[in-house]
């Protein structure tokens, strides 16, 4: 009798397929690149001059273009965005691999009714990118509230406000209010109410669902690995550290950016209260890096965004902003990670303040700065990251984009300390000019 073939029997055989072509393709086996690659990024990241400079790319809405699917199979069809994910990567072959830590379900939004976010397939047309809905989810008088009971705000005030499905959790009574009498008990009543066990059935779902996609993203990470190459963020985007900078988490997600800014003003007390505050939470809930087995420590990612040139002024930079960020970087590198925060807009004012961080252990992901001036200020001191503009990518030609890169490696990347790649999302980048990118590195990029 035959034996069942599986789709899992031939998704292994189609893996081990490409293993053997890129192997047949470079001479060398998948676990040879893998090492070349990590350790090439490794010794950039650490100041040393590897055997050439590393390039990396994205994936995110590029993928899905390239691979010519719709935006929302980011969402909906998770299978499908995975296969452009990984074409992107085997087509381009950059030194790192593609990373699934930002990728969401559509499913999953659609059922915690989500008020904060737009996506395509979902409350946006299917080819519109991705939307971050900015509000004032905090308001300025409700500072004390969310500095005196925390948990109270965040879980009948915060969460209701961005997510429609937990409307019905704002009318429990506080928490601090289950103390002696009845205590919980008093409470049982309303969670008879059809709105409370609408509320449980939609969590059941959301909940598999979600897991379904944590597993899947985990096994991706590790295909990517068995083809040779190695994962950007290794364990997630904030990879088990401190996460954003606390000024950022105001400001995105509970002031939005005017209020953060007409508090700097009106409640600065309160405001650098919040932030550390916010700070404390997050040191108590990281957790020490674990090396993998071949001794490679995750990145700890960390967006920046208010904190850049054109938001607030260095008096302001220095009060609200750097020294929550500084200690939650400096906690990265005391948990074991790679502090590789994406700086993002122009920080050319502020390069001076990156020189209070330890030599060697934080990536300076630009986006904007002007990065040969980063080069001369933080040339000996961290990792610089990108200089190839969105722009260029997406407009200019292949031409255009060499000679960029040839400057770049030869002037950013003069001894080492430089990784090759975008400064941003190369969402609508010609696949030519991501092709002469990599090519670049692989050029002109050999020491």
């Amino acid at each position: 009798m035959a034996a069942k073939v599986t789709t899992k029997d031939v998704y292994q055989e189609k893996l081990k397929k490409l293993k053997d072509e890129i192997e047949k393709r470079h001479g060398k086996t998948v676990e040879q690149l893998l090492d070349e690659r990590e350790k090439r990024v490794r010794d950039a990241i650490e100041l040393r001059i590897p055997d050439r400079v590393p390039v990396t790319i994205q994936t995110g809405v590029f993928s899905a273009r390239y691979a010519g699917i719709p935006l929302s199979a980011m969402y909906y069809d998770h299978n499908a965005y995975r296969e452009a994910c990984l074409k992107t990567i085997l087509d381009f072959e950059p030194d790192t691999g593609a990373s699934m830590v930002l990728v969401n379900s559509g499913l999953v939004m659609e059922l915690l009714d989500v008020k904060h976010q737009r996506w395509p397939g979902g409350n946006l047309p299917a080819d519109v990118p991705y939307q971050f809905v900015e509000g004032e989810y905090m308001k300025q008088d409700e500072y004390d509230l969310f500095l005196n009971d925390p948990s109270d705000f965040i879980f009948r005030y915060y969460l209701p406000r961005i997510y429609g499905i937990l409307e019905p959790v704002a009318k429990l009574t506080p928490f601090r209010n289950m103390v002696g009498g009845q205590g919980f008990t008093a409470a049982l009543g309303i969670f008879l109410r059809p709105e409370f066990k609408a509320l449980a059935e939609k969590l059941t779902k959301a909940a598999e669902e979600q897991e379904r996609l944590r597993k899947e993203g985990a096994q991706f990470s590790h295909v990517m690995t068995y083809l040779g190459f190695p994962s950007t963020f290794g364990a997630g985007l904030a990879g088990g550290g401190v996460g954003q900078a606390p000024f950022d988490t105001i400001s995105d997600s509970l002031r939005g950016m005017r209020g953060a800014m007409l508090d700097m003003y009106r409640v600065p007390d309160k405001l650098i209260a919040a932030c550390d505050k916010i700070l404390e939470w997050r040191i108590a809930q990281a957790v020490p890096t674990k090396p993998d087995a071949r001794g490679n420590r995750p990145r700890a990612g960390m967006p920046l965004h208010r904190g850049s040139d054109g938001f607030m002024s260095i008096k302001q930079f220095e009060k609200f902003y750097w020294p929550t960020l500084k200690k939650a970087i400096l906690k990265n590198i005391e948990l074991g990670y790679i502090a590789a925060p994406f700086w993002e807009g122009i920080w050319d004012d502020r390069l001076e303040y990156l020189l209070e961080l330890p030599k060697g252990k934080v990536v300076f992901h630009n986006e904007k700065t002007d990065i040969f001036r980063a080069k001369e200020i933080l040339g000996d001191h961290m990792c610089i990251q990108g200089g190839v503009p969105p722009t260029i990518l997406q407009t200019g030609s292949p031409q255009d984009v060499e000679e960029h890169c040839k400057k770049l490696i030869k002037t950013v990347g003069k001894n080492g300390g430089f990784i090759l790649g975008p400064g941003s999302a190369i969402d609508y980048a010609k696949p030519a000019n991501i092709k002469a990118m990599v090519d670049s590195a692989k050029k002109y990029g050999w020491y």
